[in-house]
């Protein structure tokens, strides 16, 4: 379901907006920037937590929660209309390959993710981040609160969009990145204070928590929009790691702080910002590549694992063994009596005295095209 949004005519340019926080509301700004300008969204909107009075320890201190005016809605409904509009003026900068992250608590994310997907964006992940140092439930009257969710989604189910699943793995000790992250709270030298020692904004978001969602889906020099800048997390990390940002503040003092904030920041070096790519985004190379490119000549003897199988090269890229010819994975699965096989990695080539697996060459090939 599209939610009609009267678009005004750009007063933004692109220049103007990256890298810098522009002040105002962010519905407002986002419409005035040319569209399809973000290659990612990073939102943090109001969590509506319907505070009722005073939090307070067993020792009667006063917990220091979130009672910002910011968060108060008069309703339901206010809230969900506040949230199909700041939705909507994400489609409007998104490019078409672009995608959101949307953060929320128990209190408002089931709402923005019903209004994501009336909007028809498609949800590719929910993410839980398990706090490692959540906040106690003083009252002893519910679970402790643990956990935030994050949704990850497109414009679309049929477009393309960044992924960086090796990188993902790398990050993880080379296994699968999974969809709970053991992730600390914002806390210590990281978090912002007033000189009168208060926090400068209630909710500030762990870097850490930023910085695995960027490595995730962006990459260097990408756009990043942050329509609910606080105190500038989303733009420290990512000056850090090479991208550009653009965020969005309605409040002046959060706004001066992550000024501040962002200045100080050291940019990593270039050449340290590229990750490990997926495969699926390596150029593909042909077997037939390897033979007319004088790699493996025509009549180059392969073996399998511990020479159990071998096959000849023939000239135009396929293999023949004693009955049977055909690609590099239909000879390696007919050999072995399999349903299917990765030739590249199965058959091997003696150098030296030693079996090196085709993969090799593709890969040499693989770099001297970039």
């Amino acid at each position: 379901m599209a939610l009609p949004v009267k678009t005004p005519k750009p007063i933004l340019s692109l220049d103007a907006a990256l890298d810098r926080v522009v002040e105002g509301d962010c519905i407002e700004r986002m419409m005035s920037l040319p569209p399809g300008c973000a290659d990612l969204v990073f939102a943090d909107p109001p969590y509506n937590l319907q505070l009722k009075s005073e939090l307070r320890r067993p020792d009667n201190s006063q917990v220091d929660a979130v009672n910002d005016n910011w968060d108060k809605f008069a309703s339901f409904a206010e809230y969900d209309k506040f949230t199909r509009q700041w939705l909507a003026a994400v489609k409007h900068v998104l490019k078409d390959t672009g995608a959101l992250w949307v953060i929320g608590s128990y209190h408002n994310i089931f709402r923005v993710g019903a209004a994501l997907q009336d909007l028809d964006f498609w949800v590719l992940n929910d993410i839980i981040w398990r706090k490692a140092n959540p906040m106690p439930n003083f009252k002893g009257t519910r679970f402790t609160n643990a956990h935030e969710t994050l949704i990850w989604a497109t414009k679309n189910p049929e477009q393309k969009y960044t992924f960086n699943y090796e990188a993902m793995k790398a990050l993880n000790d080379d296994l699968q990145m999974r969809s709970d992250w053991d992730i600390p709270i914002c806390s210590g030298k990281e978090r912002l204070k007033k000189d009168n020692g208060e926090k400068v904004h209630s909710t500030q978001k762990p870097e850490s928590l930023l910085y695995r969602v960027v490595v995730a889906s962006t990459k260097p020099g990408d756009v990043i929009l942050d329509p609910f800048f606080g105190s500038g997390t989303t733009g420290a990390v990512a000056r850090k790691l090479g991208r550009h940002f653009i965020g969005i503040e309605r409040d002046h003092e959060y706004a001066s702080a992550a000024r501040q904030r962002i200045a100080a920041v050291e940019p990593a070096p270039d050449e340290c910002l590229q990750t490990n790519k997926s495969k699926r985004a390596e150029p593909r190379i042909p077997f037939g590549w390897v033979v007319e490119r004088g790699l493996l000549p025509p009549g180059t003897v392969l073996h399998g694992t511990q020479k159990r199988h071998k096959a000849k090269v023939r000239a135009d890229g396929t293999l023949v063994c004693a009955d049977a010819t055909g690609s590099i994975h239909q000879m390696g699965a007919h050999v072995q009596g399999a349903p299917a096989c990765n030739g590249w990695t199965f058959w091997q080539y003696e150098q030296n005295g030693k079996l090196i697996p085709i993969d090799v060459l593709r890969q040499q090939l693989r770099a001297s095209i970039s």
